[in-house]
């Protein structure tokens, strides 16, 4: 780990090494997710392939932002990244909110991406769940710790009709629930 500083932006910044013969893997998180919430993932990847997660401003050891910033002006932060790490290029991978990121990264500097991998992400339009209350679910930070709530949860974020196939098969009500249709 360390912080690197990008067009005058503090940014915490994790690289493993690996081949140079692989291309770096650069790895953008979800919203208000700091890179160690990928660490699981990163270990399961080939050794020889270097990756390269940060902490975007605001999040995790990345000094806050001056002012906002959005999608478009983080494109450019991502460029410089990989300059100041040495690479020309690199595969992306975008997870959630990160996969607007990879995406307006792939359109605004598309000499850099060689490959663009999209993670449970959308089109970068509107990321907002419809409901207020999916959103205060998706905020918390205990989604990220421990391994009850997410699955508890996982129904009411994604509107109640999911919340049948995360029910155990034992349960009397797994098989009612998971084809329960609701109108649209």
């Amino acid at each position: 780990m360390r912080t690197v500083t990008v067009r005058g932006r503090s940014l915490r910044v994790a690289v493993r090494g690996g081949s140079p013969q692989w291309p770096a893997l650069l790895l953008c998180n979800g919203i208000g997710a700091s890179f160690e919430l990928l660490q699981p993932f990163v270990d399961k990847l080939d050794p020889r392939r270097e990756v390269v997660r940060f902490d975007l401003p605001g999040i995790g050891g990345s000094a806050g932002p001056v002012v906002p910033y959005h999608l478009w002006t983080l494109a450019p932060l991502l460029s410089g990244l990989l300059d100041q790490l040495g690479h020309q290029r690199a595969d992306v991978l975008g997870i959630s909110w990160g996969g607007g990121l990879a995406q307006q990264f792939a359109v605004r500097c598309p000499s850099r991406v060689r490959r663009l991998v999209l993670v449970a992400t959308s089109p970068g339009a509107l990321m907002v769940p419809g409901h207020p209350r999916a959103l205060l679910r998706m905020l918390t930070p205990r989604r990220h710790h421990g391994h009850g709530y997410a699955p508890s949860s996982a129904g009411r974020r994604a509107g109640g009709a999911g919340s049948g196939f995360l029910r155990s098969s034992n349960s009397p009500h797994a098989a009612t629930a998971s084809t329960t249709r609701r109108p649209a």
